[in-house]
């Protein structure tokens, strides 16, 4: 007698494995622990077999049924179900492991042990909000160019111009890794060219005027925050750098006694050294006590981690400054720029080099951590002895073709 929902409900698990037939080969395992399996059972080639045809009750009856039929049919057609089913899981694999995310998880696994972390981070969030959702279950080989430019246009329509055209690099290089690794013939986002509107490029906001300085410098001061975003926030603008290397500082790259802070740069992976002023060693020091004891100088809120990206533009925007118009954490490294090169006289290629800049000589080096590393000692000293005079009321009066501004 063909099977009943009913019957199927109330059979009970036995000490021993159970087959309720139905029809036409199909039938229900039911097992000692009260498992409910769908097989069916068929010949071919002369041999007996069977295949799976799911648990019951995320299979149905009827939905058992509908499967059985199907396999049929192919039985008919002189095709084993069995061998059948394993072709197609073996294409879906394939077709997973050379889909588009899955390609470009696999690029992003090759290149980001040599990429900044918060660099790898923006990349693979792109990927994962703008790219993935639309493009990440394809083939990579079947993607076309208007699949890709219809993933570009919704970044584009939110406003997010800039980020449409790095999704468009991105993608672009994994197509090219998916060509290298013999998964695609061509970049169809190389035919992409000139479809989006050129970006314009901003630069950080930042306080380049020096009558401005010492209103932000005071504020900076005064910030009731914790002592680790405290200090964070007035070493920020007599170091420089970027914020990412601020915060991620560690004790264990800087010798006080010496005035150095040696690291390595986040975008050319080049070492670099910091030479520190005097203001820089003593606030260092009244904060080794209370963190000197961890890895980060600036630990967040899980010590055994560095504070977050977030924490010195969220404590700008606490003191009433508008991180989009006014000042960034980055900002602090055009201020210096301009002050030192165009009020303090220093030399620019002194200020590049301590901005870690690539600034190619007539020798042909890219960047060397020690050069004009006795300028780069008097100019950090000066530009800290500058920001606190400016701090105390006092106005820089340029000397023109000299480095040492008097301020009064």
């Amino acid at each position: 007698m063909a099977l009943t929902d009913l019957k199927i409900r109330n059979a009970k698990p036995t000490d021993k494995q159970q087959k309720l037939f139905d029809e036409r080969g199909l039938y229900l395992l039911v097992t000692p622990a009260g498992g409910k399996w769908w097989r069916l059972k068929y010949r071919f080639g002369g041999k007996e077999k069977s295949l799976s045809m799911g648990v019951f009750p995320d299979v149905t009856l009827k939905q058992a049924r509908e499967r059985r039929d199907a396999a049929r049919k192919l039985l008919a057609n002189g095709v084993d179900p069995g061998i059948e089913r394993k072709v197609q899981r073996a294409g879906a694999a394939e077709r997973a492991a050379n889909s588009f995310e899955s390609v470009a998880r696999e690029w992003f696994a090759k290149q980001a042990p040599g990429w900044a972390a918060t660099h790898a981070d923006k990349i693979m969030g792109r990927l994962e909000k703008d790219a993935f959702p639309w493009l990440g279950g394809r083939p990579i080989a079947e993607i076309t160019a208007p699949e890709v430019l219809a993933v570009l246009r919704r970044v584009e329509a939110r406003g997010a111009l800039d980020t449409a055209h790095r999704v468009h690099q991105n993608c672009g290089q994994v197509f090219r890794y998916a060509i290298a690794t013999g998964r695609a013939e061509r970049d169809v986002s190389a035919d992409l060219r000139g479809a989006l509107p050129a970006a314009r490029h901003t630069h950080f906001p930042s306080v380049t005027q020096p009558s401005e300085v010492a209103g932000l410098l005071r504020a900076l001061d005064a910030f009731q925050g914790t002592f680790v975003v405290q200090c964070a926030l007035r070493l920020a603008p007599l170091l420089f750098v970027r914020p990412g290397e601020l915060r991620t500082a560690q004790w264990s790259q800087f010798d006080l006694d010496k005035a150095q802070w040696r690291y390595t740069v986040s975008k050319t992976k080049t070492e670099h050294l910091v030479p520190l002023a005097s203001q820089v060693v003593a606030i260092l020091r009244e904060l080794h006590a209370l963190t000197g004891q961890r890895t980060y100088v600036f630990p967040g809120r899980d010590v055994k981690k560095p504070m977050s990206g977030a924490a010195v533009n969220a404590a700008l925007r606490r003191m009433g400054f508008d991180t989009k118009t006014e000042i960034t954490g980055h900002g602090f490294r055009a201020m210096a720029r301009t002050i030192l090169h165009e009020h303090l006289r220093f030399p620019g290629e002194v200020i590049e080099h301590q901005l870690a800049h690539k600034v190619p000589d007539a020798l042909g080096a890219a960047y060397n951590r020690t050069k004009f590393i006795d300028d780069r000692v008097r100019m950090m000293q000066a530009w800290a002895d500058c920001l606190d005079k400016l701090k105390a009321g006092a106005h820089i009066i340029p000397i023109r073709g000299g480095t040492d501004p008097a301020l009064n």
